[in-house]
C-alpha cells in the first residue's frame, strides 16, 4: 500500500455513493467502462476530466489493475465526473415538475383501486346477505309445516338451541348469539368464504383428523363406503351363526377384510378357533393358560448356557422391527421376545431364526384392534389392561405358530424351503416376462439376491405394514396362501417393476432398486391389483408346473 495521502488505498473507495445512479452492468460482453481507457466514448464537445492533481497522465499497472477490479457497485471519481456532466444539461425546475406528477398521478391511481375494492367487497357483502336471508326463509318455512305436520309445538327455547352453528358442525349459523365474538371484519369475512364455497362444484366434505383417524381401516382408506358396509353386514351375519360356514367365509375374506372383523376372522381363518361358536370360549381360555404355562416353564431358561444365544439374538432382532414407534415400546419389546423365545424353545428343529421375528407384528396389531379404534402405530399399548395384554399376546403366539407350522422348512437348516422357493420363482419369471429375466441374466443379478428375503420375510419389508395385513387377509382365505401362493405374489410383484426394471443398465443399480423398491404410498388398491395378477398367474401354471419348466 503506498503512503501517499493523494492516492486512494486498494480495497477502500473515498468517493461518496450517489443515491439512483445507474450502474455498468459488467460481464463478458460488457467489460468495466474507464473513461481513461476509453476516451473516445465522451462526446465530443465535452471537455476530458480534468487530471487529478499528482496523478500522472497515463495510468500506471497499479492504477490499471484497481480500475478493472473495482466492486461494481462502488461508484469512482469517474463516475462522479461523467454524473457531473449530465447533470450540466438537465433543468432542475424541468426535473422538479416531472417528478411531482408522477407522484401525483401514482396517488390517483392508488386511491381508484381502493374505491373500486370497496364498492366490490360492499357488494359482494350484499349479496352473501340476501342468500343467507332467503335460505334462513326456506329453513324456517320447511319447519314450520314439519311443526304442522307432526302437530308437535316447539317452544322458541327449544327452536333457538336446535340451531346449528359452523363452528359445531360444520353448518350455518342461523343466529347470530351462537356465533362467537368477533369483528366485523371478521364476519366479512367468513361470508364471502361460505360464498365461494356455495359457488363452487360439490366436494366430499373434510374428514376431521380425529375422526379420520378413528374410522380409518389399517389399509389407510377412510370412512367406510355402502359397499363396505354391505360387506360388513355379511361378515357380521356369518359370524353370528352357531357353526361358521369356513368356506362362505375364506369367500368373503379373499378380497379383504373389515377391520371391525378381522381379529375373530384371522383366528378362524388359522384354525386356532372353532367354527363351532359354543366351544369358542373355551378353546380361547384353554390355549391363552397353556401359553402362559409355557412361560413359567420354559422363560426362566432364557439365560442358561443353552439358550442364552437364542435369547440374546431374538433380544438383537427386535428393535430393528417395524413400526419402531411400536416395537420399541418396553412393553410391546417384553410381549415380543416371550413369543419368540417360546416358539423357539418348542420348535428345535428349527429354533430361531431371523425373519420370524417380522411375523409376530400383523398378528399382535390385529389383535390389539379389538380394544382400540385409533391406530396402533401411535398407540401405547401399556395403558391397555393387563388381562388384554395378556390376551394379546396369547393369541398372536398361537395364530404365529399356525402359520409357521405350514412354512417351517422356510427356516430349518439351510432353509431348503426358501431355496427351493426362488428357484420355482426363477423359473416362473422366464415364462412370464424373459425381458426381465434375461435383463437380470445380462447384469449378473442372481434371484437369491433379492428373493430371499421377500420369501423369508413373505414381503414385509418390501410392503408398508397396512398393506401387508391386507395381503395377509387373502393369504389366510387361500389354500396354503403362505407357502404356494405366496410364490405367484412375488412373480407378480416383481414384473410389477418391469419398467424400472430395465431402465437399470448395471448390477448396482439393479440391486438397490430391488432392494428398496417405492411402495411407501401404496394402500388397498395397489395390493388388490397385485393379488389379482398373483391369482391370474396361479391359475395359468399351478396345475400345470411344466408350463413354466423350459
Amino acid at each position: 500500500m503506498s503512503t501517499d495521502g493523494n492516492k486512494k488505498q486498494f480495497w477502500k473507495r473515498n468517493a461518496a455513493k450517489v443515491p439512483g445512479s445507474i450502474q455498468h452492468v459488467y460481464g463478458a460482453q460488457h467489460p468495466p467502462f474507464d473513461p481513461l481507457l476509453h476516451a473516445n466514448l465522451i462526446k465530443a464537445g465535452n471537455k476530458p476530466p480534468p487530471a487529478t492533481p499528482g496523478k500522472p497522465k497515463k495510468a500506471t499497472t497499479f492504477q490499471e489493475f484497481e480500475s478493472i477490479t473495482s466492486d461494481a457497485w462502488d461508484v469512482g471519481d469517474d463516475d462522479d465526473e461523467l454524473l457531473a456532466m449530465a447533470a450540466q444539461n438537465l433543468n432542475i425546475e424541468v426535473v422538479m415538475e416531472t417528478a411531482n406528477k408522477v407522484i401525483e398521478n401514482h396517488s390517483k391511481q392508488q386511491e381508484r383501486q381502493r374505491q373500486d375494492d370497496t364498492t366490490e367487497l360492499e357488494q359482494r357483502e350484499e349479496d352473501t346477505q340476501e342468500e343467507v336471508a332467503a335460505e334462513d326463509e326456506e329453513e324456517d318455512e320447511e319447519e314450520e309445516e314439519d311443526r304442522v305436520g307432526e302437530g308437535d309445538v316447539t317452544s322458541p327455547e327449544v327452536s333457538f338451541a336446535s340451531q346449528t352453528s359452523p363452528y359445531a358442525d360444520g353448518r350455518l349459523v342461523k343466529s347470530h348469539s351462537e356465533a362467537p365474538i368477533g369483528s366485523p371484519k371478521d364476519a366479512a369475512g367468513e361470508r364471502a368464504a361460505l360464498h365461494r364455497q356455495r359457488s363452487l362444484p360439490h366436494r366430499p366434505p373434510v374428514i376431521p383428523l380425529v375422526a379420520r383417524m378413528a374410522d380409518q381401516n389399517t389399509s389407510g382408506t377412510p370412512a367406510m363406503t355402502e359397499r363396505e358396509a354391505s360387506r360388513l353386514d355379511k361378515f357380521k351375519q356369518l359370524l353370528a351363526g352357531p357353526n361358521t360356514d369356513l368356506e362362505e367365509l375364506r369367500k368373503l375374506s379373499w378380497s379383504g377384510i373389515p377391520r371391525q372383523v378381522r381379529p375373530i376372522t384371522w383366528k378362524l381363518l388359522s384354525g386356532y378357533l372353532p367354527a363351532n361358536a359354543e366351544r369358542r370360549d373355551s378353546v380361547l381360555q384353554r390355549k391363552r393358560q397353556e401359553y402362559f404355562g409355557f412361560i413359567q416353564q420354559y422363560y426362566d431358561s432364557r439365560n442358561d448356557e443353552h439358550h442364552q444365544d437364542t435369547y440374546r439374538q431374538i433380544h438383537i432382532d427386535i428393535p430393528r422391527m417395524s413400526p419402531e414407534s411400536l416395537v420399541l415400546q418396553p412393553k410391546v419389546t417384553e410381549i415380543f421376545e416371550r413369543i419368540l423365545f417360546i416358539w423357539a424353545i418348542r420348535h428345535p428343529a428349527s429354533g430361531y431364526v431371523q425373519g420370524i421375528n417380522d411375523l409376530v407384528t400383523p398378528f399382535f396389531v390385529v389383535y390389539v384392534f379389538e380394544y382400540i379404534e385409533e391406530e396402533v402405530e401411535n398407540f401405547d399399548v401399556s395403558s391397555l389392561q393387563e388381562e388384554a395384554l395378556r390376551n394379546i399376546e396369547a393369541d398372536s403366539f398361537w395364530c404365529m405358530s399356525k402359520l409357521l407350522d405350514g412354512i417351517q422348512d422356510n427356516y430349518t437348516f439351510a432353509q431348503p424351503g426358501i431355496q427351493r422357493k426362488v428357484k420355482a420363482l426363477e423359473e416362473l419369471v422366464s415364462r412370464i416376462d424373459e425381458s426381465v429375466h434375461r435383463h437380470m441374466q445380462q447384469y449378473e443379478v442372481e434371484y437369491l439376491q433379492f428373493a430371499f428375503r421377500w420369501m423369508n420375510n413373505l414381503l414385509m419389508r418390501e410392503l408398508p405394514l397396512r398393506c401387508t395385513i391386507r395381503l395377509w387377509d387373502t393369504y389366510q382365505a387361500e389354500p396354503e396362501g403362505f407357502s404356494h401362493f405366496h410364490l405367484y405374489v412375488c412373480a407378480a410383484f416383481l414384473v410389477r417393476w418391469r419398467k424400472e426394471i430395465l431402465e437399470e443398465r448395471d448390477f448396482q443399480g439393479l440391486m438397490i432398486l430391488l432392494q428398496n423398491l417405492p411402495t411407501m404410498h401404496w394402500g388397498n388398491e395397489e395390493v388388490s391389483v397385485l393379488l389379482a395378477e398373483a391369482y391370474r398367474l396361479k391359475f395359468a401354471f399351478a396345475d400345470a408346473p411344466n408350463h413354466y419348466k423350459r
